[in-house]
């Protein structure tokens, strides 16, 4: 099993902490194979076997396990006395009211709780109510374009691409490691990501929020699909719906948008008023908890390369802990400000710099920019690295795989 060392150095803070480590993500993005590294660094510090508990709610093997009480008494029964407990809990939004149990456990014994779970609404909610300031989060994402090369070295280790090569492998295939396990045709890629959406969809977006009208939701996610790396509304779905003789209300458009947030199909990112400073309530952005998803529902179209490239640099931001905003300055828009710890970066993502024109819209509004933070224009361009007026012009391969 490869490991995904910045999950598992992500973990390592809080080992033997009072606090219950959350893992969530999108399903088949990795969760579980970071609760079974887990496991094995247990086990190589020393840690006994009994000592851990690992069930995972999607097998049939721990099928009676799937209420609060149940779950209850078989980790009390499994429990080694006078020695910690490490439990490892896999997909624990099956179990109902499983908060109250893990709420039980962490006061009755001494163990040491990680969960995983796949839809965040449901598990923000809950924490929230039953173990306030007692738990952290720690997202799981697709494979970063540096884990598709560690994966590409491990399963394939006859191919030898360059960084511009294997992004482009990259780009058509998306992140999700099963697919990077095997080597796949692209036709067969997509329909192991088509099986995944059918299961998110089905399992962690309509039966959770009990949403009836599917071909409403399946109309729009095809909506946001086709429209990354814009700015709308709930107001434009549902105009664009009228214009299609369909009625649809906007808080319904707002409540599936919710949900298909709540099972990380999409993440919703803000604007930010540069100049103002303030966070902007109205015409955000979507982008897709992998960019697989688009091809595998959609297929993959050329028009859109500028907003699966930024979906892409999106990604990268979140995994490294950045707060990611859509900026405003005035009438224009830098594609991505990041925040952390204090520190911001700005960046303008642009498929190729082809002309003048172009090269002015995304260089002109980062020159305005006139604070010290560091300023990036990532393309696919062939010129990897260049500098101009302080701010870098990258390959976007580069860019990905550097401490920027």
């Amino acid at each position: 099993m490869i490991e995904r060392i910045s999950y598992i150095k992500q973990l390592e803070v809080f080992i033997n902490k009072p606090f219950i480590k959350v893992i969530t993500g999108i399903r088949r993005s990795g969760k579980s194979s970071v609760l079974l590294l887990l496991r094995e660094q247990f086990l190589s510090q020393g840690v006994i076997d009994e000592q851990i508990i690992y069930i995972n709610f999607e097998s049939f093997s721990f099928a009676t396990l799937q209420n609060a009480t149940k779950l209850y008494e078989y980790v009390k029964s499994k429990i080694v006395p006078n020695k910690k407990s490490y439990l490892l809990l896999d997909e624990i939004q099956e179990v109902e009211a499983w908060e109250k149990c893990v709420n039980s456990l962490l006061i009755d014994f001494d163990v040491d709780i990680y969960l995983t779970g796949s839809n965040s609404h449901l598990l923000s909610s809950e924490l929230a109510t039953f173990l306030a300031g007692r738990y952290v989060e720690i997202p799981v994402f697709t494979l970063s374009f540096a884990e598709h090369l560690q994966f590409q070295a491990y399963y394939f280790p006859q191919k030898e691409q360059n960084p511009t090569t294997a992004f482009i492998s990259y780009l058509h295939s998306g992140g999700f490691p099963v697919i990077h396990t095997a080597d796949y045709s692209e036709e067969s890629a997509y329909k192991i990501v088509q099986d995944i959406y059918a299961s998110v969809i089905l399992r962690d977006t309509v039966q959770r929020y009990k949403i009836r009208d599917i071909e409403l939701l399946e109309r729009i996610v095809r909506y946001t699909f086709d429209n990354i790396g814009n700015t709308f509304s709930g107001k434009n779905v549902a105009d664009y719906f009228k214009s299609q003789q369909r009625k649809i209300d906007i808080n319904t458009v707002y409540n599936y948008l919710h949900a298909l947030e709540g099972a990380f199909v999409l993440y919703r990112v803000p604007r930010y008023d540069i100049k103002g400073k303030e966070i902007l309530k109205t015409q955000e952005k979507f982008y897709l908890g992998d960019i697989s998803l688009l091809y595998a529902t959609m297929g993959y179209k050329n028009r859109q390369i500028s907003g699966i490239l930024e979906n892409i640099v999106f990604l990268e931001l979140k995994r490294r802990g950045y707060h990611v905003f859509v900026g405003k300055l005035d009438s224009r828009e830098i594609d991505f400000v990041a925040e952390k710890q204090g520190r911001k970066i700005y960046i303008q993502v642009a498929y190729k710099l082809e002309n003048e024109e172009t090269v002015a819209r995304e260089f002109n509004p980062l020159l305005e920019i006139k604070d010290q933070f560091p300023k990036y224009v990532v393309t696919m361009d062939d010129l990897w690295k260049e500098v101009v007026e302080g701010i870098q012009h990258w390959h976007i391969a580069e860019f990905l795989l550097n401490d920027f």
